[in-house]
C-alpha cells in the first residue's frame, strides 16, 4: 500500500525547513529514520535560526490565534515542529512575536488605557486596575512554580492535541449552559467586574499553563460560567492580557538573553510586525464577531485540529516530536 501524499500546505512548510526559501544555518541530528512524513524528522536538518520565511509565518499564526479561545502556544508548538524550528532558541522567539500581539491590544484600546493611566486617582480607574492585578496572580505565582515541569513533559503536540479537545468540550458545555440559562449572565461591562469575579477568572487563566489549552479561551469560557456576558469576558480576556503577556515575555526575555543573537534581528524584526498586524485585524474582528456570534464554531475547529494531530500521529503519518 502507498503512503499517503501529504497536503500541499505540509509539503511547502517541509520545503521550508530544508532551506527551499533560505539557506539558513543548520543542526543535523545524531540518528536517521525514515518515516512517511515527519514533522520533526531526525533524518532532516533542524533550524538553528529562523529565516525570514519562517519567520513571516509563526507571526501571522502567532497574531492570529493569540486573541482567539484555540491557543496560540499550541499552533505554535505544532507549527514550529512542521518547520522543524524547535528548542531553546524558538522559545525565545515566540517571546518576541507575542510582544508584537500585546502591542496590537494596547494600540486597539489605547484610549481606555491612556483615560485609566490619566484617572488612576478615581475609583473606576483603580477597580479596574485593581481587577487586573488580581486576575495576574494566579497564573504569575503557579507559572513561577510549574514552568519548568510542564515545558519538560507538555511541549509537544500530542500533549497538546489532547488538551485541544479537552477544551472544546469545556467551550461547547459553556455555550450550551449560557444558551439555556441566559438569567446566568449579570456581567455585562467589564466595569462591572468586582475583585472576586476577577480571582475566579484569574484561576481560570492559570488553566492555560497547560499547552494547547489557550489563555484567552481559558479567560473568555470562564468568564462566562462565572456570569459575564460573552462581549464582556471577551474584553476582560484582551486587557488581562496586557500584564499577564508582558510578565511572561519579560521573565523569559530575561532568562534567555544569551540565547539572542544579532544576526537573528531581521527575521525577528519580520515575525514582531507579521505578529502585531495579523493580531491587530484579529482584535478588531474578534469584537464585531462575538457581539453576534458565539464560540461553537472554534469548539469544533478545536477537536477538528486535535483529531488530524492524533490520528497522523498514531497511524504514523507523521511524527511529532
Amino acid at each position: 500500500m502507498r503512503p499517503m501524499r501529504a497536503p500541499a500546505l505540509l509539503i511547502a512548510l517541509q520545503r521550508a525547513r530544508n532551506g527551499a526559501y533560505g539557506s539558513p544555518p543548520y543542526r543535523r541530528h545524531a540518528t536517521i529514520r525514515r518515516p512517511v512524513f515527519a514533522a520533526h524528522s531526525t533524518a532532516a536538518f533542524a533550524l538553528e535560526h529562523p529565516s525570514l520565511f519562517v519567520a513571516l509565518i509563526l507571526g501571522i499564526v502567532e497574531g492570529l490565534t493569540e486573541f482567539l479561545p484555540i491557543s496560540s502556544t499550541g499552533h505554535l508548538i505544532v507549527a514550529g515542529s512542521l518547520l522543524n524550528y524547535t528548542g531553546e532558541q524558538a522559545k525565545v522567539f515566540e517571546i518576541v512575536i507575542q510582544a508584537g500581539a500585546i502591542l496590537a491590544v494596547c494600540w486597539e484600546f489605547r484610549a481606555r488605557l491612556l483615560a485609566v493611566l490619566g484617572n488612576l486617582g478615581s475609583a473606576p480607574a483603580q477597580r479596574f486596575v485593581g481587577n487586573l492585578i488580581v486576575a495576574f496572580m494566579p497564573a504569575a505565582v503557579l507559572g513561577l512554580l510549574l514552568s519548568k515541569m510542564i515545558k519538560a513533559r507538555l511541549f509537544a503536540p500530542v500533549p497538546v492535541a489532547m488538551a485541544f479537545i479537552v477544551g472544546a468540550f469545556v467551550i461547547l458545555w459553556a455555550e450550551r449552559r449560557q444558551r439555556t440559562n441566559p438569567g446566568a449572565i449579570r456581567i455585562d461591562d467589564v466595569d462591572q467586574i468586582r475583585w472576586p469575579d476577577a480571582l475566579k477568572i484569574g484561576f481560570a487563566q492559570a488553566l492555560a499553563l497547560i499547552p494547547g489549552t489557550s489563555r484567552s479561551g481559558a479567560t473568555i469560557i470562564g468568564g462566562m460560567l462565572f456570569g459575564l456576558s460573552r462581549r464582556a469576558a471577551t474584553e476582560f480576556s484582551f486587557f488581562l492580557a496586557i500584564p499577564t503577556l508582558l510578565a511572561a515575555c519579560g521573565y523569559e526575555a530575561l532568562k534567555n538573553r544569551h540565547l539572542l543573537a544579532t544576526a537573528d534581528l531581521s527575521a525577528f524584526g519580520v515575525g514582531f510586525v507579521s505578529a502585531f498586524i495579523s493580531a491587530f485585524l484579529c482584535v478588531r474582528w474578534l469584537l464585531r464577531y462575538v457581539s453576534r456570534h458565539d464560540f461553537v464554531p472554534f469548539a469544533w475547529y478545536r477537536i477538528a485540529f486535535g483529531a488530524i494531530i492524533l490520528f497522523t500521529a498514531y497511524a504514523g503519518l507523521v511524527r511529532w516530536d
